[in-house]
């Protein structure tokens, strides 16, 4: 196979993950917000 495949599945997988976390960081902490309005 050619290495070409493994560098672009490589980007996709890590871009798919930071996003992923991202969200997951980002509910949380609308959550917090929504939950305990007066806590910054």
């Amino acid at each position: 196979m050619n290495i070409g495949f493994f560098i672009v599945g490589g980007i996709i997988f890590g871009l798919y993950m930071g996003l992923t976390i991202w969200n997951i960081m980002d509910s949380s902490k609308k959550s917090k917000k929504a939950n305990y309005p007066r806590q910054k």
